[in-house]
């Protein structure tokens, strides 16, 4: 039906029964793949400017695999969060391509676009970790991120216990469009950052923490409740949420958001 769709627009555009400009407008809202389990949105691309992602967890590893081989037969970047190892051998039984982010439990097949924007366009996105236990969040922010054109500075394990660490950094975060910030425990280094620099923030509560931290909730409340202006938060563990946000609002800021 895609393929049958497709073929309708072009030659409408063809005959000039159809201007391009209206051809685009269709074909941002042309039918999903049905693959009965699951029905695959091939134009979110057009739409959003950034391809669909697949979240893994719940899914069987023959429905990620499938999901991701006809993600990839389009020739986008397909990503799949929060996968496990399972998933990943199963998903490169079928697209040989893949390779699996360990750290970010982040599968990633590469495609032909976005197509890489031009240095000036790139936007720059900090992403701050709070502690080691926060990494594999804050991987998945910035290969997000990274995937989705933006150049990335990592400042890693830089949490309030001992601030002396994050203020060596502040020359690295004053280059950048957006920062990201990654905190478990009582999550209170978004607000830190953000009464420091004059960026957006985007915070991301984790699940790292004792029993009184209730899995993110904590954190995630410090998040909400900030007496910091220009805190964004996204949900607990959300690295992918959180790397997306950072790219739509940095490349906003580069004036490449339309540019795919």
């Amino acid at each position: 039906m895609l393929l049958q769709r497709l073929r309708q627009v072009l030659e409408k555009v063809q005959q000039g029964q159809m201007s391009v400009d209206e051809a685009l407008r269709e074909l941002r809202h042309l039918p999903f793949q049905d693959l009965g389990f699951a029905k695959i949105d091939h134009h979110r691309l057009l739409r959003r400017c950034f391809p669909e992602a697949v979240f893994c967890p719940n899914k069987t590893p023959e429905q990620v695999a499938k999901i991701v081989e006809a993600m990839s037969q389009t020739g986008v970047t397909v990503l799949a969060t929060k996968a496990n190892e399972t998933h990943y051998d199963a998903v490169k039984e079928l697209v040989p391509q893949a390779h699996y982010h360990r750290l970010a439990k982040l599968i990633v097949v590469e495609g032909q676009e976005p197509k890489k924007l031009p240095t000036e366009k790139q936007p720059n996105i900090a992403i701050v970790a709070a502690g080691t236990a926060d990494l594999p969040i804050a991987e998945e922010a910035a290969l997000t991120a990274e995937y989705s054109g933006c150049k990335v500075e990592r400042i890693t394990d830089v949490g309030i216990a001992g601030i002396h660490r994050l203020l060596e950094h502040l020359p690295a975060l004053e280059k950048a469009d957006v920062i990201v910030v990654v905190a478990g425990m009582e999550g209170a280094l978004p607000s830190v950052i953000a009464g420091l620099m004059w960026q957006p923030v985007i915070a991301v509560p984790t699940s790292v923490g004792y029993g009184a931290s209730f899995h993110g909730l904590s954190a995630l409340l410090t998040m909400l409740n900030s007496c910091s202006p220009g805190i964004a938060v996204v949900n607990i563990d959300n690295g992918f949420g959180a790397g997306y946000l950072a790219a739509l609002i940095g490349r906003m800021v580069r004036g490449s958001l339309t540019q795919i």
